[in-house]
């Protein structure tokens, strides 16, 4: 008689994934593999890196999901290669090409081009985003061959770098705020040279201090013995570690873990608080007390990045 397969076993895990995504596979995917490998009963993301896409993909377990939302608002980094002289349908290489053009311009005028998107600029999303309309991601209507009208956005370049030219291909380092596009930027970037551009490779480096150079890939997980995969994570507050630290008394940690408000003055904040492990995310108001915003509870000690 053929034995069943047995039922995976989850376990209660808490911290953070930094994860190298590996190209072709979506982050939810990812999510789910990583997920498998540390046998995690909760898991989530910090946002999404399309297929194509490489790089820093910071993963939440258990009591660190609930802080997955606070790296969407921070600057990210990336290294972009584009090809002039083709306009694909999404923006990069996913895509089918909708024109070819000639490449005219020379190395100076593409260094010329980037510098005119270096700070505040207009970006129109691309259809091929995951950007909402009527409740439905705009890739599924491009999918349909319906096309949305879509507002222009403000966001902001704080570095472009140009790394390398050998046209048709350019790649360059772009520093940028949420909600930057750089599938759109590279299109942006081919329409100013007057050839048309798209995206052939893109990898995401930092999301504000969080740096790919201490991301893990699947492969590397896998081949640590699953009893000690844990060690590979780090605390919740690995999310938070933009936001100033507070220390509690025993006293004033025990009442802050229930709810209650606590006396600290200081600068007005949001802040993360410790007593001494990772407790939480507390809020100093201009009275001076400290209330609890989103607290943690652990089943063994919480490391810390302080």
């Amino acid at each position: 008689m053929t034995q069943a397969p047995q039922r995976k076993r989850w376990q209660i895990v808490d911290g953070v994934l930094l994860l190298d995504k590996p190209g072709g596979m979506s982050s939810n995917d990812a999510l789910q593999k990583a997920r498998r490998l540390f046998s995690a009963a909760k898991a989530g993301h910090t946002g999404t890196l399309d297929p194509m896409a490489t790089g820093l993909l910071p993963l939440c377990f258990g009591e660190a999901t609930k802080f997955s939302n606070r790296l969407l608002d921070a600057d990210k980094t990336y290294v972009a290669t584009l090809r002039l002289g083709v306009r694909t349908t999404t923006g990069d290489a996913e895509g089918e090409p909708l024109e070819t053009r000639e490449v005219l311009c020379d190395e100076g005028a593409v260094r010329q081009a980037c510098l005119r998107f270096l700070g505040e600029i207009e970006q129109v999303p691309p259809m091929y985003s995951a950007l909402k309309h009527q409740g439905k991601a705009l890739y599924e209507y491009a999918r349909q061959g319906v096309e949305i009208e879509r507002a222009s956005r403000k966001v902001t370049i704080y570095a472009l770098e140009v790394r390398r030219i050998a046209l048709p291909e350019v790649e360059f380092l772009v520093r940028c705020s949420k909600g930057t596009y750089v599938r759109t930027l590279a299109e942006d970037i081919g329409e100013i040279l007057g050839c048309g551009a798209h995206l052939t490779a893109l990898r995401r480096t930092s999301i504000g201090s969080l740096d790919v150079a201490s991301a893990l890939t699947l492969e590397g997980i896998a081949g640590h013995e699953e009893a000690g995969r844990h060690a590979l994570l780090a605390s919740p507050d690995t999310l938070l570690a933009h936001l100033p630290a507070v220390t509690l008394a025993e006293n004033e940690a025990s009442r802050f873990l229930h709810g209650q408000t606590v006396r600290n003055p200081g600068e007005v904040s949001e802040v993360r608080v410790y007593g001494p492990d990772f407790i939480g995310l507390g809020e100093r108001n201009l009275a001076g007390e400290l209330r609890p915003v989103r607290l943690v509870v652990f089943n063994a000690p919480a490391r810390t990045c302080q």
